[in-house]
C-alpha cells in the first residue's frame, strides 16, 4: 500500500522481493525455478503517480476501488513525526483494510505502519510491534493493542492474518516469514541466500550455493557427473568416474575439467557440501551423522571442508538456517 507518508525503501525492497520468489535461483544459479508465488502491485487512492514526503517518485499499478479482493497487505514504514496524530488519518486507505482483512487478506505492517494498522482497529486487543520510537504513541492513542516493541516479528488473529514485524530493515524478516508460509522453507531459504539476509558477519560464503555446471557435450564426462550424482558419498569418488568414463586417468582429469571447470575431486566435494547442508537445514541429525551421511568418515575433515567451502562450521550453518522451519 502507497501513501504520502510511504517511504520507498522498504515499498521497492518488498516488491522486488516477492517479484523474484521462484525465479529469481534459475536466473543466478541455473538450477531448475520454483515456481512463481507472489504478484506484488502497488496500491494506493488512485493511479495517478505523486511523490512521497522526502520527494521520491511512486506509480502505483492499482486502485483501492480496483482491488475487490486480495491475499495479502503490507503497509510498510510511513514517515511521520514522533507526536503525530494519527488518529483520523488515512480514511480512505483504512477503510479498504478493513475490507480487506475482512474477507480473509493476510494485513501486514513494518515499522511505523503498525500505526494504520491500529488506526484501521485491526490490532484491538492483538499482540503487535512497531519501531521502537513509536511505542509510546501508540500505547497512548490505541491502548488496546498489546504491544511487545521488543521482538521483531508478531503474528496475531485469527488464522495468524495479522503480521506485524519492527523496524523498517525488519522488512526483511517480513518477506522470508511470507515466503516461508505461502512457498515453503526451501523457497524462504532460497530467498534468504539470494538477497543475503540475515547475519552478513561471517561474509558472503554462508550464502553461496552451488552454480549448476555449464553445459558440454564430452559423453564420458557426461558418465561420471551421472554415476557421481548418485554414488558422492562412496569411498574412492574420482577412481569410480574415471573407470565409469572410460579414458585413462590423466586423460579424464584433464577432459572433466575442461568440460566442467572443475577438477574431479573439487566437484565431489562440491556435491556432497550442498547434500550437508540439505541435512543440515532440514533435519536434527548429529553433525557426525551428517559427515558419514555424504560419505566422510573423518568428522574432523568434514568440518575442515564444510568451514573452507561455507565460511562457518556446520553448526553454524545449521542455526542459520534452521529458524525458518518455524515460519
Amino acid at each position: 500500500m502507497a501513501v504520502p507518508e510511504i517511504a520507498t525503501g522498504v515499498l521497492n525492497g518488498l516488491y522486488e522481493v516477492f517479484s523474484f520468489v521462484g525465479s529469481g535461483w534459475e536466473m543466478l544459479t541455473g538450477w531448475p525455478p520454483g515456481p512463481a508465488r507472489f504478484l506484488p502491485r502497488i496500491v494506493a487512492a488512485d493511479r495517478a503517480p505523486f511523490r512521497n514526503l522526502a520527494g521520491l517518485p511512486i506509480a502505483p499499478e492499482l486502485g483501492f476501488a480496483e482491488v475487490k479482493r486480495t491475499d495479502i497487505v503490507v503497509v510498510g514504514d510511513l514517515a511521520l513525526a514522533r507526536d503525530e496524530d494519527t488518529r483520523g488519518r488515512w480514511p480512505e486507505a483504512v477503510a479498504w483494510l478493513q475490507r480487506q482483512h475482512a474477507q480473509g487478506a493476510l494485513v501486514c505492517s513494518v515499522c511505523t505502519g503498525s500505526l494504520m494498522l491500529a488506526e484501521a482497529g485491526l490490532l484491538e486487543g492483538e499482540e503487535a510491534t512497531c519501531h521502537w520510537a513509536a511505542t509510546d504513541q501508540i500505547r497512548r492513542r490505541y491502548p488496546g493493542v498489546r504491544l511487545h516493541p521488543e521482538r521483531v516479528l508478531v503474528t496475531a488473529g485469527v488464522g495468524h492474518r495479522l503480521v506485524t514485524a519492527g523496524g523498517s530493515a525488519s522488512w526483511t524478516d517480513l518477506a522470508l516469514y511470507l515466503v516461508a508460509r505461502f512457498c515453503g522453507e526451501e523457497e524462504a531459504r532460497r530467498t534468504a541466500k539470494l538477497f543475503l539476509f540475515g547475519d552478513r558477519s561471517d561474509g558472503q560464503l554462508p550464502f553461496a550455493a552451488r552454480v549448476r555446471p555449464r553445459q558440454h557435450e564430452d559423453a564420458a564426462v557426461a558418465a561420471a557427473q551421472l554415476w557421481i550424482a548418485r554414488n558422492y558419498d562412496c569411498a574412492h569418488p574420482v577412481a569410480g568416474m574415471t573407470q565409469v568414463s572410460g579414458p585413462a586417468p590423466r586423460t579424464f582429469i584433464r577432459r572433466f575439467q575442461a568440460a566442467t571447470g572443475y577438477v574431479p575431486l573439487d566437484y565431489v566435494q562440491s556435491l556432497r557440501i550442498e547434500e550437508a547442508k540439505q541435512m543440515l537445514e532440514t533435519s536434527d541429525a548429529p553433525i557426525d551423522a551428517v559427515a558419514a551421511e555424504v560419505g566422510y568418515t573423518e568428522p574432523a575433515a568434514f568440518r575442515r571442508v564444510f568451514k573452507r567451502a561455507t565460511g562457518i562450521a556446520p553448526n553454524q550453518y545449521r542455526q542459520r538456517f534452521r529458524w525458518m522451519s518455524a515460519a
